[in-house]
């Protein structure tokens, strides 16, 4: 395998855990995510995606880990969508702008103090983009226990969920609380956001909540095979980029890697354009 992998790669502690949790949080995007497609909230999760970079840039100025800015910031940020748009499930849009707008004037302020430290070279570009080989086993233990408590509740609310998200009148009518479900979703939706910026960065977060879903949704249509379609196609975009990324480092003589989350999202973003392609064969051939 050195014609297609770097000598050294699967040695490296760092990657390996790297890997581990790249894998981890793109399957846990990969199940959120496709309820987020599904439900046409990709504008939301973006603005989930700011809001967690403004938590992720206070935590680091205030010396804390970024994992925990990322996700509190995040789950501040989806209970503020809620409180604002609750009432009326048009004025979500509005509420998700304002608390967008307010997310990213905070991250200007909050990225702007860690400049002024001259200790913190480099930590604008982990929180923007992430630094997949720098996460330690401790984060990982933390990334892996969020995942696991995300699934299970998403295992418990799936189904009503899934019906609110098809039919939410039809829901309503069978006595499903669809805005109890669509609050309780958005708090898993921002954790899954929180998770997926310590892999890429909080600016490319929604890459990984909404490429995979989506790409898998123009292959199939039913929900157990899409959702192991999509969780597929986001565990390969890690493990790939992170390959690739690892194997940039020899391609030029100044010795520098392309960035992980550059990678992923290359391929992420190349997963949908095949899988769009194909379906666009398939329904040819179908019509022909």
């Amino acid at each position: 395998m050195h014609w297609l992998v770097e000598p050294g790669l699967w040695s490296n502690a760092a990657v390996r855990t790297g890997v581990g949790v790249g894998a981890v949080v793109a399957i846990v995007s990969a199940m959120v995510g496709l309820f987020t497609v599904i439900r046409g909230q990709s504008f939301a999760g973006h603005a989930l995606a700011d809001v967690a970079l403004s938590g992720g840039a206070g935590s680091n100025a205030l010396g804390f880990s970024p994992l925990a800015g990322f996700v509190v910031g995040a789950l501040v940020g989806a209970g503020a969508m809620e409180a604002v748009g609750v009432e009326r499930v048009r004025q979500r849009d509005v509420a998700t702008g304002v608390v967008l707008g307010a997310a990213t004037g905070l991250s200007a302020l909050f990225l702007y103090l860690i400049t002024l430290n001259s200790s913190s070279t480099g930590s604008t570009q982990l929180i923007l983009f992430g630094s997949l080989f720098s996460v330690s086993a401790p984060t990982f233990l933390v990334v892996l226990a969020l995942s696991v408590l995300v699934c299970l509740a998403l295992a418990v609310i799936g189904r009503p969920l899934l019906f609110a998200s098809l039919s939410s009148d039809a829901a309503a009518a069978r006595g499903v609380s669809v805005t109890r479900l669509a609050l309780c979703y958005t708090l898993l939706m921002a954790v899954t956001v929180g998770l997926s910026a310590i892999v890429i960065g909080a600016v490319l977060s929604t890459a990984l909540l909404i490429g995979p879903p989506a790409a898998a949704l123009r292959l199939g249509r039913r929900m157990s095979m899409t959702l192991v379609v999509a969780a597929t196609f986001g565990v390969a975009a890690v493990l790939v980029g992170v390959v690739v990324s690892y194997d940039s480092y020899y391609w030029w003589p100044s010795h520098r890697a392309l960035p992980v989350s550059f990678c992923v999202v290359a391929l992420v973003v190349a997963e949908f354009v095949v899988a769009s392609l194909v379906r666009r064969l398939t329904t040819r051939k179908s019509s022909a």
